[in-house]
């Protein structure tokens, strides 16, 4: 039984009970495998932060196409935004928005893994 603060100690929250549910049955062996990879896909939420808040000066939309939403990502490329009120949603939710990329990286790389 693989412990996820021993494979993957920079998780912390939701991203940390979701991850351990995923790993509890695993041996060491597989649950340091899925760490390492997991951890190559993963967005740091303080990334999504950092990207959310360039939107505000310089170009919107970048965190939303690092997130893998393409579509959302050109919608506010061209509209600024949502004029500015989407970005600032996203900045609020930031660590949200991250938890469920990084959630469906996790099942893929669990997939994968079994």
């Amino acid at each position: 039984m693989a412990k996820v603060t021993d494979v993957l100690p920079e998780l912390t929250g939701e991203e940390m009970v979701y991850v351990q549910n995923l790993v509890k049955d695993w041996d060491d062996e597989k649950a340091r495998n899925f760490a390492n990879v997991y951890r190559t896909r993963r967005k740091d939420p303080q990334v999504i932060l950092i990207t959310a808040l360039l939107g505000l000066i310089v170009v919107a939309g970048v965190h939303r196409f690092l997130l893998g939403q393409i579509g959302m990502g050109l919608l506010y490329l061209f509209t600024g935004g949502l004029c500015l009120i989407g970005t600032i949603i996203d900045l609020v939710n930031h660590q949200r928005l991250a938890f469920e990329f990084n959630q469906k990286v996790a099942e893929e790389v669990a997939t994968i893994m079994k």
